[in-house]
């Protein structure tokens, strides 16, 4: 009995994935409950984490009425996040339809818009740290410094104004790079004929954008939202992660540790739920006849 092609492609892609859902089982499950019960106790010895009493939502209660710095930092996380995400997936999508054009030099500028997210990574910050480099002189990841002479220059305030507009730019560079990278190969993935057809019905290029690359790329688009708000909220960068990072290692308070990452992966699992039931009737899933027609 012969498979149909999609069937063929579901398995193909299930093959694919087959390595991480593996290894999720294999080695994320058990700390994944492993966290759930922390949350619920009270670890009673350090030396022994079998040792505890549970107390039920105490540790979740203690995050919002007691705990002074979760709320405010949480807060802070979450909108600095969704005021980036849609600036980074549309600035993405400006440069890679711009990389996709056939000019001189393609490949090399491509390298370069892709270099800040593998110099970024904390493997290679990391090796560089490790080898000497003073983590001051690592400050070009957060923005572009402004001379000591322009700061005198220009005042405080217009100082402030700017430093914070360049601190935006640098952080959409840094973190720009799989984005543009998806898009090229969405963009690389429509067909020609598309724009062709389009050309011959006397369509401007801003008619073939918004009627074609923008329906066509809408999958990559949710693809693309979904990355950003999954990277930023799991940014060892990011301050929340840094403070369940000291509460359970530094602190030694592991219970709590988890009830607070658990609160966190609840909303960010609601943010991401939320975007897919938005995005789900802008997904365009159409042959290339019925985009044709649209114009």
């Amino acid at each position: 009995m012969k498979m149909s092609i999609e069937r063929k492609k579901r398995l193909y892609g299930l093959l694919f994935v087959s390595p991480f859902i593996i290894g999720t089982l294999v080695f994320f499950l058990y700390p994944l409950v492993q966290s759930l019960v922390f949350s619920v106790h009270r670890i009673t010895s350090v030396v022994d984490l079998d040792e505890m009493e549970y107390i039920g939502l105490a540790h979740y209660l203690e995050a919002f009425t007691i705990d002074i710095e979760f709320v405010p930092t949480f807060i802070g996380v979450v909108t600095d996040t969704l005021v980036n995400t849609p600036i980074i997936v549309v600035f993405s999508l400006i440069l890679a339809v711009m990389l996709n054009k056939k000019i001189r030099f393609r490949g090399f500028f491509r390298t370069v818009y892709f270099l800040p997210f593998l110099l970024g990574s904390g493997m290679i910050l990391n090796q560089l740290l490790g080898m000497g480099v003073d983590a001051k002189s690592m400050d070009i990841m957060r923005g572009i410094l402004l001379p000591d002479e322009i700061r005198q220059v220009i005042g405080p305030s217009v100082t402030l104004v700017l430093s914070t507009f360049l601190n935006r730019i640098t952080l959409l560079l840094w973190r720009s790079g799989v984005q543009i990278l998806l898009f090229l190969s969405g963009l690389q993935g429509i067909s020609p004929s598309l724009y062709e057809a389009a050309r011959c019905d006397s369509a401007t290029e801003w008619e073939m954008f918004w009627l074609i690359t923008i329906p066509m790329l809408s999958p990559v688009i949710l693809l693309n939202l979904v990355y950003t708000i999954i990277d930023s909220f799991n940014d060892v960068r990011n301050v929340m992660v840094q403070y369940f990072i000291r509460n359970a290692f530094v602190l030694q308070k592991f219970d709590y540790a988890s009830a607070l990452s658990w609160l966190y992966f609840l909303f960010v699992f609601a943010i991401i739920l939320a975007v897919f039931l938005v995005m789900r009737k802008h997904v365009f899933y159409a042959s290339g006849r019925e985009v044709t027609n649209r114009i």
